[in-house]
């Protein structure tokens, strides 16, 4: 029998069991002060544990940190902020990650091999290591904390971004930050994953990149990614029932839901891209493979012109096309196909007419669908993201002012 995967209103980091959150204003937004910005992750018993990092080669001292403890695959919480990323901070700022661990797992009562720490905010500032010491110390974490925490890692982030779902007996949920920076092999993100369902070590991280690879890496809001991106998964067990693992009956559940979950948060960060008024979803079909399917939708999701476009409900189907003729895969441009808002422009080699008028009316709306099909092959790919809009200039000119 078919289980399915529901989504819980209002649901988040706290949803499944035995996980407690919380999150408090320590002062370190100062362009923001008063704004919730240091918040703990608990999960009251040691979790499995996985997680994906930025692939930029300057990286922060809490990716580094926490790539280090990681390595057992185990984790009991994170401590987080947001205001100061902690990058490009020397020997001074991997000793603050460090100090932060540390105190926020005394707090807790744990070892600090149990506590990972995560940063977000403008690059190449110190943390104000005494507010964070004070703040850590004021956390009171609950079952309902999991909201104040999704709004204490937002950076421009306009609306906190959350959601958890149950299939058969288990749990999953989430909760990311990211509005700006953002582009594929991760980006200016956090997202933090839970689940009460008990799931073996090695299924969790495989599960969790193949994930990754269809969901957040294929996003993109302004071609950047940066130094701090994080993905963590955390698996307490407390469901209960038989250990999930490749094998299992469940395995294909759990990969639906927690892609499911990923793919709501993916949606959410490319709606709140900074300036962004459209979401943009790009499929692409009948590529040769599913990898030049992907290449070819970041192609043109990464498009400045064609996000450009689409911010001004101009169906310039020419700008599409031209993407994926510069994306380098396997292409016969008299079989492709491409449609914006449900109209199809272009088919085998040459323009379709259509009711400009229509088109515009449909691209006005808050969601914009770009289809193209090159009937060559059975890969296909969905990338998301947003439009380019004169906000995003504002908003990126004065970020550290």
């Amino acid at each position: 029998m078919k289980i399915s995967v529901d989504f819980i209103p209002g649901g988040g980091v706290t949803s499944p069991r035995g996980f407690l959150a919380g999150a408090i204003s320590a002062g370190i937004k100062y362009v923001n002060p008063g704004r919730l910005d240091l918040g703990i992750l608990f999960s009251d018993s040691l979790c499995n544990a996985a997680a994906v990092f930025t692939r930029n080669k300057v990286q922060a001292a809490p990716v580094i940190l926490c790539r280090e403890k990681l390595i057992k695959n185990t984790a009991t919480a994170v401590v987080m902020n947001s205001g100061h990323a902690n990058a490009c901070t020397g020997e001074k700022g991997m000793a603050d990650a460090v100090k932060m661990a540390e105190m926020a797992a005394r707090r807790l009562g744990i070892e600090p091999g149990e506590m990972l720490v995560t940063s977000t905010g403008v690059i190449g500032t110190y943390l104000p290591m005494e507010r964070i010491a004070e703040g850590i110390e004021k956390i009171v974490l609950s079952t309902n904390g999991g909201h104040d925490l999704a709004q204490a890692i937002m950076t421009t982030d306009t609306v906190p971004k959350e959601a958890a779902v149950k299939a058969g007996d288990f749990i999953i949920g989430g909760m990311a930050k990211g509005s700006g920076m953002i582009h594929p092999d991760l980006a200016t993100m956090l997202c933090f994953l839970t689940t009460d369902a008990d799931v073996s070590a090695d299924f969790l991280d495989k599960v969790l990149r193949e994930t990754v690879e269809n969901t957040f890496n294929m996003l993109s809001i302004d071609g950047d990614n940066s130094t701090n991106d994080t993905v963590l998964i955390m698996a307490n067990g407390k469901a209960g029932g038989e250990k999930i693992d490749s094998g299992s009956p469940q395995a294909a559940l759990f990969r639906q839901a927690l892609s499911d979950v990923c793919i709501y948060l993916t949606r959410e960060i490319a709606r709140d891209g900074e300036g962004a008024t459209r979401l943009i979803e790009v499929k692409v079909s009948g590529a040769a493979n599913t990898a030049e399917a992907r290449q070819a939708a970041r192609a043109i999701i990464t498009s400045s012109l064609v996000k450009a476009a689409v911010h001004g409900s101009d169906p310039n189907w020419g700008r599409v096309v031209a993407a994926v003729g510069r994306s380098g895969i396997e292409l016969d441009n008299g079989k492709m196909e491409m449609s914006i808002a449900g109209t199809c422009l272009f088919k085998g080699g040459t323009p379709v007419p259509f009711n400009e008028e229509k088109v515009v009316r449909r691209m006005n709306g808050p969601e914009v669908s770009i289809t193209v099909n090159l009937n060559i092959g059975s890969g296909e790919a969905t990338a998301w993201g947003c439009d380019l809009s004169e906000e995003y200039v504002t908003i990126n000119s004065d970020y550290t002012t």
